[in-house]
């Protein structure tokens, strides 16, 4: 049974909402053999990772890149991760109030130095939030549970 890791730094209603919305997604009813664990940046660590066989991660954009409470994240798991993790499927959504691209740019040379394995394009929830945003992370979710029992990944 493959093991889904959800990272995902939510610190307000919306963001906690599209962290919700991957987890519906990962729980949906046609997804039967993926055990999901949710956690905060500050609450995940290396076991965490040892464990899943995918990662999704999410962020906000703070100042231009990640969160701070992400980048602690990496640099907690990073050489803990380093040998043990390569290949890791992982996804990624951005919540950024602006474009998401100095976000998107800070992961992804995090994630290439781990030698994860993206399962998709960087999901950026750019600008003013929509609910639509919540769909897009419910279909991320349920994207990487169902690539995960199926065994694509």
């Amino acid at each position: 049974m493959p093991n889904l890791l959800i990272v995902a730094h939510a610190p307000s209603d919306n963001t906690r909402m599209l962290r919700d919305a991957v987890e519906r997604g990962a729980s949906h009813p046609d997804i039967n053999s993926v055990t999901l664990r949710i956690r905060a940046p500050t609450d995940a660590g290396p076991d965490d990772l040892f464990w899943a066989q995918g990662v999704i991660l999410g962020t906000t954009e703070n100042f231009g890149s990640m969160a701070g409470l992400m980048k602690d994240f990496f640099e907690r798991i990073y050489t803990p991760c380093l040998e043990r993790t390569q290949g890791l499927p992982y996804a990624l959504y951005i919540r950024a109030g602006n474009d998401g691209t100095g976000t998107r740019t800070a992961v992804e040379r995090i994630v290439t130095g781990l030698r994860w394995r993206a399962v998709q394009p960087p999901l950026l929830l750019a600008g003013e939030y929509h609910p639509g945003f919540e769909t897009c992370c419910e279909e991320l979710g349920q994207a990487m549970a169902a690539g995960l029992e199926a065994g694509v990944f």
